[in-house]
């Protein structure tokens, strides 16, 4: 599990930032991140952008991936992932929760669910990461 210093130098000079992503909960079990909806990360006719969402479970997932291999010798890489955006948000703050649902040996897949703050589900992900040996 990573503390609050660690958490939040993980999403310092990066895309998190760019989008206010905070990491809250980061272990080989779940990740968990919120990220607001505001001029950020909504699309041009005020909803929550489809892409954001994706870049907050690509995030989650890919920190989730990255704590369960060995770091002084292999990465996570994202090789896959999908959306299915169930739910409009126009302002307030989501949260995404990933959980494993395979860690081999060469891949991981992740599942993580976007909510907002009543904990309905704005965005359901799945993310398939390549674990390769670091260079």
């Amino acid at each position: 599990m990573l503390n609050a210093p660690e958490l939040a130098h993980m999403g310092q000079g990066n895309l998190s930032e760019a989008l206010g992503i905070a990491l809250v909960e980061a272990g080989p079990d779940r990740v968990v991140a919120t990220m607001p909806v505001d001029h950020r990360t909504r699309q041009p006719f005020g909803l929550l952008h489809g892409g954001a969402s994706v870049a907050l479970a690509e995030t989650v997932a890919s920190i989730g991936a990255w704590l369960n291999v060995d770091r002084e010798t292999q990465a996570a890489v994202g090789l896959e992932i999908n959306a299915n955006h169930l739910k409009g948000k126009r302002d307030g703050t989501v949260t995404a929760t990933a959980t494993p649902v395979h860690r081999g040996k060469t891949t991981q897949v992740w599942s993580i669910a976007i909510a907002d703050e009543s904990g309905a589900l704005v965005c359901l992900s799945r993310c398939t990461l390549a674990v390769v040996t670091r260079k």
